[in-house]
């Protein structure tokens, strides 16, 4: 079914002088993925039909994607490249992530020499390791976990210095069973989920809109980009529709729900520790 955006077309310079759009849509964890890595690879693949099937330019698309945990060495890096520009069906990407930061990039900015890819970005890393990043590299975003109950707002404020584009992943904080299932944050998966909040649900009813509208505008306020899941119809809808402007006084109310609640935090899995000096990790 074809989908109509009705929302502002909002989009941000980045420090290389691409535009990235505030509004994107996240493709891992399709429903009934068994496996990881041949999830990730269907989902490059059928994400390069659906572009071909839409017959929309890619200069008119973002596209990006990432270095899985498994595929950081160096002399790997462009393979694996290659291995999802294939997958695409493309000749380039816009920019190209490390997942977490358990290694350098240099291999990577190689890469932005090949016109295969436009830029390059980092994803789960804390200011400290942005900092030490930043002595001998550079990085065009940091992907992160962001929401009303985890809002990292002195670290917000410090990439925003360091002209350093900021991206919500999962910016409806704990909707996602996913982390429900992982054990990942057990501790604290249970809180009321965000879109429970009454807060949220006033401000929507204010505004004609749904907490998840709500939600992803409170971010794209904040000038960030949030790439909510793609894998829910009526989600996707919402996203779609999510057309308006807080109000600081809006804003003020949503600050009020930060429990500094880390959801996504495999540390333990990969022996890691993650998010170290961020509020909530």
């Amino acid at each position: 079914m074809a989908q109509t955006m009705t929302t502002r077309v909002t989009s941000y310079t980045l420090n290389t002088g691409m535009k990235a759009p505030a509004l994107g849509f996240g493709t891992f964890q399709k429903p009934n993925a068994q496996e990881a890595t041949v999830s990730m690879a269907l989902q490059k693949v059928q994400v390069g039909k659906e572009i071909q099937r839409s017959g929309i330019s890619q200069k008119d698309i973002f596209l990006y994607t990432k270095l899985w945990c498994n595929d950081y060495h160096p002399d790997d890096v462009e393979s694996v490249l290659d291995n999802s520009l294939r997958d695409l069906d493309t000749i380039y990407i816009n920019l190209l992530m490390i997942h977490y930061p358990c290694t350098f990039k240099q291999a990577m900015e190689k890469l932005t020499g090949t016109g295969k890819v436009s830029g390059i970005g980092v994803s789960n890393f804390s200011k400290g390791e942005i900092e030490t990043l930043l002595k001998e590299s550079s990085t065009v975003i940091d992907q992160i976990e962001v929401d009303p109950y985890l809002q990292h707002k002195s670290f917000a404020e410090w990439l925003q210095a360091k002209v350093i584009h900021g991206v919500q992943f999962s910016p409806l904080g704990n909707m996602n069973d996913f982390y429900r299932q992982t054990g990942w944050s057990k501790d604290i998966v249970q809180m009321r989920r965000v879109m429970g909040q009454l807060i949220l649900k006033d401000i929507g009813h204010k505004y004609g809109k749904s907490p998840v509208q709500v939600v992803l505008v409170w971010g794209i306020n904040h000038r960030r980009s949030v790439i909510p899941k793609s894998v829910v119809d009526w989600q996707i809808e919402k996203s779609l529709a999510a057309d308006l402007e807080l109000q600081a006084e809006d804003m003020a109310q949503v600050a009020t729900l930060d429990a500094k609640a880390c959801f996504n935090d495999p540390s333990l899995d990969y022996k890691w520790q993650l998010y170290r000096d961020l509020q909530g990790g």
